[in-house]
């Protein structure tokens, strides 16, 4: 025995156990992969399949050689509402040029909800409810957030929130990932 027996040596040996223990979770968790398993840009975006709220299955298989915009968004979320009509208008300009853009609605309220929200918002493209193992794949934590897959299946780029600087930036990126062959 390190303490003699009695309060001190306890609380002592306690607080080692929980330092101790401390120490080891926190180097558990700092292993790479082990806590941000999110996709990177330059590594391959997860599979997906989902049903869209027009009944068409859709999955990462209709989107080879293209450029793919993932828009993980919620009809609630103020930010999503801010960048849905950019998303619109990149549709708009670049979809004939081979963008297409999948918008993953985190809902809870069902495809009811969604299909009003496209209205209001005059959505072009197709919407789905995302579902925990899409959400998982792509470890969102938070929406909105938008994975622009490049022709190879690629992540090119994560944009976290949104702002005009983000809508330029994204935009740059598009018009670079059309351009390659």
């Amino acid at each position: 025995m390190l303490f003699p027996a009695g309060t001190t040596g306890n609380v002592l040996s306690r607080t080692l156990v929980k330092i101790l223990l401390f120490i080891i979770t926190a180097s558990t968790l700092s292993l790479p992969g082990q806590v941000d398993a999110a996709p990177r840009p330059g590594h391959p975006a997860p599979n997906f399949k989902v049903i869209s709220t027009t009944g068409q299955n859709i999955s990462s298989e209709n989107f080879r050689n293209h450029l793919v915009i993932l828009d993980f968004f919620a009809t609630w979320c103020q930010p999503c509402r801010l960048s849905i009509p950019h998303l619109v208008e990149m549709n708009r300009k670049y979809g004939k040029q081979g963008l297409h853009i999948l918008g993953l609605s985190l809902d809870e309220d069902g495809e009811r909800t969604v299909r009003l929200f496209a209205d209001e918002l005059r959505i072009n493209y197709p919407l789905a409810l995302a579902g925990d193992t899409v959400t998982g794949d792509f470890s969102v934590r938070s929406v909105p957030i938008m994975y622009l897959i490049d022709k190879k299946g690629n992540v090119a780029e994560v944009y976290r929130g949104y702002s005009n600087d983000k809508a330029r930036s994204m935009e740059q990126a598009i018009k670079r990932l059309l351009a390659e062959k």
